[in-house]
């Protein structure tokens, strides 16, 4: 049941954004007096279509996108005589209603977006302990970021002269960069160090060996463990190992193994109170290193601290962040590492899966964002896109005379195939850099098998 709600949200939402887009330039075009031949949400072969006052309707069987066919706003002319002489014989439509449809379909997009941020300010959505703040939850011992300092409980707070205000600014910050700049914040001051950025499982750069504050969460506690006999239970929360905060997941692991059958002070968060309670890590020969033996639930929402972020920040830091991705597409020493970090439609789609599974509040979070960028995106002066239409009504505004259909068509198929390059590209690499993986990582350690959507204290794998 949760698969069939999870993609049954996913094909309304995304939908949704498709829907308002191709519905601004039916609305607008049909208000301008224009002609209108087929409203399509999707492409390819139809899986469902009917013809209303000589409109088609349908929905095409590839769901990524969609179109309005209006023959007045084609500047490179049909393909067939026929056609043609029937587009001569429609009404000539002035390049200012051109360009009013062609913006018509990103404020679709912008107006849903604006929409979105309204619910999720009055609602609120969940949040992570990454999305309020750029602390480290751990590092890697044997990683650069470690060599130069940085610590379990440091927090990031620039890179190269940027402020960052969570993790969310760190990834996009080393995303287009090889290498990094950050200013840290520790108990004893402020200390910068640098450090190269690489590859992660996903092909986007970022700072190896480090990982954000999580919680530390209990799912499930094994029979006759020390964490049962403890008392531990379904529903705690690890705060502190013998007076030491705990920052992680990975951080707790550490402490455990290297407490070496010591004895130790747990606080404990149960509901409202705060207990204590000790335990005893045992060495265990299969997981290779000390248990208590609780099992982690890896969900690190706190649906108890919703946060309402204004619909202008929503909107704002959505643009930034699809605008900063932009400027760096451009910036020849950003421009590589970038383009890694560019996601296709199977990006989309995960992190879709991804967030509806979480909330439906994060998924409409994620949705309002999309709606943003893909407001932007559409509007590059770039043929195919509505900004090239309105590139091409404004040269007619301008010069009073539209560009040769033969140049127009030229251009709009060389950039069309460009496109379709791109979009095999980008589906190509998300899947085998997000899908590959997940049937070829090897068999998980049994332990892991304890619970869905948890991951047991022993055999958490590095970030």
């Amino acid at each position: 049941m949760l698969t069939l709600y999870t993609i049954a949200m996913i094909l309304l939402l995304f939908g949704a954004t498709i829907f308002v887009h191709e519905l601004g330039h039916f609305l607008v075009a049909r208000w301008c007096g224009m002609v209108v031949e087929v409203f399509s949400i999707g492409f390819g072969p139809a899986i469902w279509r009917t013809k209303r006052n000589g409109v088609v309707y349908k929905i095409g069987i590839i769901p990524f996108g969609g179109y309005v066919a209006l023959p007045q706003m084609d500047p490179s002319g049909p393909g067939d005589k026929a056609a043609e002489e029937k587009k001569k014989e429609l009404p000539r439509i002035p390049p200012w209603k051109k360009i009013l449809v062609a913006l018509s379909g990103v404020t679709g997009n912008m107006i849903f977006a604006v929409l979105l941020a309204y619910i999720v300010f009055w609602v609120g959505k969940p949040s992570a302990p990454h999305e309020r703040n750029c602390l480290i939850g751990s590092v890697n011992t044997n990683s650069a970021a470690y060599a130069q300092g940085l610590r379990i409980g440091d927090e990031i707070t620039a890179v190269d002269g940027e402020p960052v205000r969570n993790w969310d600014d760190l990834t996009l910050a080393c995303a287009i960069r090889t290498s990094v700049r950050l200013a840290v914040k520790f108990d004893g001051g402020e200390k910068s160090i640098t450090v190269p950025t690489e590859k992660n499982w996903m092909g986007v750069r970022a700072v190896d060996g480090i990982g954000w504050m999580n919680f530390c969460s209990v799912a499930s506690v094994v029979a006759g463990s020390s964490a049962e006999r403890a008392g531990l239970k379904a529903g705690d929360t690890i705060l502190s190992l013998d007076g030491i905060k705990l920052y992680s997941r990975e951080h707790m692991i550490q402490l455990v193994n290297e407490a070496g059958g010591r004895e130790l002070r747990a606080v404990i968060r149960r509901g409202d109170e705060e207990k204590e309670a000790m335990v005893t890590p045992v060495y265990d020969e299969q997981a290779k290193r000390a248990l208590i033996g609780v099992v982690f639930n890896t969900m690190d929402f706190d649906y108890d601290m919703a946060v309402h972020p204004r619909p202008g920040a929503q909107i704002r830091d959505s643009a930034t962040m699809i605008f900063r991705l932009l400027r760096a597409l451009v910036t020849p020493r950003e421009a590589k590492a970038a383009s890694q970090a560019v996601g296709g439609p199977v990006a989309i789609l995960v992190m879709y899966w991804w967030t509806v599974q979480n909330s439906f509040m994060l998924a409409l979070w994620f949705t309002m964002m999309l709606n943003v960028n893909l407001a932007i995106i559409n509007l590059l002066p770039i043929p195919v896109v509505d900004g090239g239409h309105i590139m091409f009504s404004l040269w007619e505004l301008i010069t009073r005379r539209p560009l040769s259909a033969r140049f127009v068509n030229l251009v709009m198929n060389a950039f069309a195939g460009l496109l379709i390059g791109v979009f095999l590209l980008l589906t190509y690499r998300d899947f085998a850099r997000m899908i590959v993986p997940m049937f070829f990582r090897g068999p998980a350690p049994a332990v892991e098998q304890a619970t869905t959507n948890a991951t047991p204290v022993e055999a958490q794998p590095p970030k």
